[in-house]
């Protein structure tokens, strides 16, 4: 398992360069214009919580891999109501009619979320609970890719409203670094797996960081579609402080939704 393990690492560190998160590093850009694809990932952060409850968890457990899957599923089925904390201290509560927020959620502006729920749902199918602690572990390199680069700009955002951030900063952060699964890495790699059963279960971990690239672009496209105005300092000819407001680059005047309430 430690080849599989390893394998995993490297396409995280290619997954880590794709352009979301070259977005949210560029420090060119105000924290909010980095945040902007928040509102976008709704669906599958909210559909993540039940992915986790009805598909991941078996109950009772086959066997002690499966165990580990459902102590796993048991810390992230409830993440999402953090996000929805956050969603409205970020700003992006806007008022919306029932109807509208349902559009964003099933329209074309959302579909690699739905399909990234969908496929994943489709990949887990009958797996066996050591395979799902491959695609566990390679789902959680995903979201430390996200997190890594969201928990600078939630430090920042924290500042500036005066308040904790418990989805995109520290508080999230630190429980998906101090998950059961990651406690075991040294156990799973101790695993010995023969070749066939190695290749196929780095096929898994390709397909899961295949699965949410395309995700990625959506958010990535969100953000710069959606504009985000931020009040930036500057300086008049009379040398009098005045306040100006940007908006995001490449980005077309949008509504936001309220996905909550």
């Amino acid at each position: 398992m430690r080849q599989v393990l390893r394998h995993i690492f490297e396409k995280k560190q290619a997954y880590a360069r794709l352009p979301l998160f070259e977005h949210m590093r560029d420090e060119r850009l105000d924290p909010m214009e980095r945040l902007a694809f928040y509102p976008c990932m709704a669906f599958f952060i909210l559909s993540f919580g039940d992915l986790n409850r009805f598909v991941l968890r078996e109950e009772p457990p086959a066997d002690k891999y499966q165990e580990m899957v459902n102590v796993h599923s048991h810390e992230d089925d409830h993440h999402w109501p953090w996000y929805l904390e956050d969603l409205e201290k970020l700003g992006f509560d806007a008022e919306a009619r029932g109807t509208e927020w349902l559009r964003f959620l099933w329209g074309e502006e959302t579909l690699q979320n739905r399909i990234l729920t969908a496929r994943l749902t489709a990949l887990l199918k009958g797996t066996t609970g050591l395979e799902r602690l491959v695609i566990i572990e390679a789902i959680e390199e995903t979201g430390n890719v996200l997190f890594t680069a969201m928990l600078p700009l939630a430090e920042e955002m924290e500042k500036r409203l005066g308040t904790q951030l418990r989805y995109c900063g520290t508080f999230h952060f630190e429980r998906e670094s101090g998950h059961t699964v990651d406690a075991d890495h040294a156990a799973l790699a101790r695993i010995p797996l023969d070749e066939e059963t190695s290749a196929r279960y780095k096929a898994l971990a390709d397909e899961v960081f295949a699965l949410f690239e395309p995700w990625t672009h959506e958010l990535l496209q969100y953000a710069l579609a959606h504009a985000v105005s931020v009040p930036v300092s500057d300086t008049d000819s009379d040398g009098e402080s005045c306040v100006m407001v940007r908006s995001s680059v490449l980005a077309a005047e949008a509504p936001r939704l309220s996905l909550v309430g």
